[in-house]
């Protein structure tokens, strides 16, 4: 029993870098959609759920966190495709922050949101302002990124601090399942990271390196077809629940 649920066991498919094992681990979610551990929610808010939240209330919640170039937003594309844009949406907690920040910086929104040499030169800044703004009220960003999602299953592809699950739990209740995309440092080199202080020793990067039993870690090392088996355990895991 981790935080008020109870886990499924892990299911060893290989050896990799996530406690000596290669592994997906999965929980099947449980009660109704919007019901949590603190009452039923028909609107799809809980206690911290707020106006912010939509009417319609997801059947699956999926929290995608992991380290910078670990591939979180392939991932959730991946996802996506195999159920569908009608089944799936993704859901970036950063696309309000950074809308935000650019209004109130007079920026460039849409470069920022790319993974371009202008975003890097404001996200220290950007990542000071973001906590700013939490620590005034936690689901700020949680309630803006929610708006006009239709679809029964999110992908919330850039989950960063243990508020921010926190958040989507309270409101969205036993639909909210955690899953952690890793991969090792030398693959993340491959692509193009470079530890940088003040970003990756930041709570951005490190709010959820404890204190989380995720249900779903995915191995992310290049390897197609190892991710694609990994991949398709959590997409049936999704259709039983849908």
């Amino acid at each position: 029993m981790v935080g008020g649920r109870v886990l499924g066991k892990c299911r060893v498919l290989g050896k990799g870098s996530v406690r000596g094992e290669w592994r997906v681990g999965r929980r099947e979610p449980g009660g109704l959609p919007g019901a949590g551990r603190h009452g039923a929610c028909p609107h799809g808010r809980g206690r911290g759920g707020g106006a912010g939240a939509p009417m319609a209330a997801p059947r699956a919640v999926l929290l995608l966190s992991g380290k910078r170039k670990s591939g979180k937003d392939f991932v959730a594309e991946e996802l996506r495709s195999r159920l569908g844009p009608d089944v799936c949406t993704i859901l970036r907690l950063s696309g309000p922050l950074k809308e935000q920040y650019a209004k109130e910086h007079g920026l460039d929104f849409q470069r920022l949101l790319d993974a371009s040499a202008y975003k890097e030169g404001f996200r220290q800044d950007m990542i000071r302002w973001g906590e700013e703004k939490r620590r005034a009220d936690p689901g700020f960003f949680c309630r803006a990124a929610v708006q006009g999602a239709l679809q029964p299953v999110w992908v919330v592809s850039d989950t960063r601090r243990l508020s921010d699950v926190e958040w989507f739990r309270a409101a969205y209740g036993d639909v909210v399942q955690t899953v952690r995309v890793v991969a090792t440092e030398e693959t993340r080199k491959r692509r193009n990271w470079v530890f940088v202080t003040g970003v990756d020793d930041a709570e951005s990067e490190c709010g959820l390196d404890q204190g989380v039993a995720f249900d779903w870690v995915i191995t992310n090392d290049g390897d197609k077809v190892a991710l694609g088996e990994q991949l398709e355990m959590l997409v049936q895991s999704l259709h039983r629940s849908l």
